[in-house]
């Protein structure tokens, strides 16, 4: 069977080592490793969607799938006086997701252990929730993220995710739009869209 990142824990030996990326204009260094999403470089839709997003400096942020933290510690440092649940599967990416906040001397994170929205309780409400779905794990899973953000955000607050056109972009938009009501297009880039919700 082959173990992807979409699984609790991954089976491949470790073998950690550092990348840097300037996201919003801040480099930022993270420690990757094997069998965690994108390790040897920062994945591009993330990257699009992270920099795409308009952010306050007061946000309250939830990464659904955060892997090794791009997405959310990128959020999260953007908004200084807000706060970033990061939550994932694996537990590899969960650890070092933590430590690259450490490394990247954020302290307004959360790092929790969540299949999509499982740990997050009814009463934890979000002003922006960003997920890069796991698209090999189906849509069965990542599908659920758009109810579970449309119940999890402020009214005003905003889902956003990417997706590579070629991989469903289009559905996913639609999806988005029987939900809430709405979608639109942040970002097109190489192959990938930013597509958003707002509540």
């Amino acid at each position: 069977m082959h173990h992807h990142y979409y699984s609790t824990e991954p089976k491949v030996e470790s073998h950690p080592f550092y990348i840097e990326a300037t996201i919003r204009g801040n480099l930022m260094r993270f420690k990757s490793d094997a069998g965690v999403f994108s390790k040897d470089k920062i994945d591009r839709g993330s990257l699009l969607l992270v920099n795409s997003l308009p952010v306050k400096p007061d946000e309250l942020i939830l990464d659904l799938g955060c892997g090794y933290g791009v997405i959310g510690l990128g959020l999260a440092r953007a908004a200084p006086q807000g706060r970033a649940l990061l939550v994932d599967v694996n537990e590899r990416a969960l650890s070092l997701a933590a430590e690259n906040a450490k490394l990247n001397r954020l302290t307004n994170v959360e790092v929790r252990a969540s299949d999509g929205f499982a740990a997050i309780s009814p009463t934890e409400l979000f002003s922006l929730i960003v997920t890069n779905p796991p698209i090999r794990a189906g849509k069965e899973v990542y599908y659920p993220f758009v109810d579970g953000a449309y119940a999890h955000l402020i009214p005003g607050g905003m889902f956003a995710a990417v997706l590579q056109t070629k991989h469903g972009a289009k559905s996913f938009a639609e999806k988005i739009r029987e939900t809430f009501g709405n979608v639109e297009t942040l970002e097109i880039k190489g192959g990938y869209r930013v597509l958003a919700g707002r509540r």
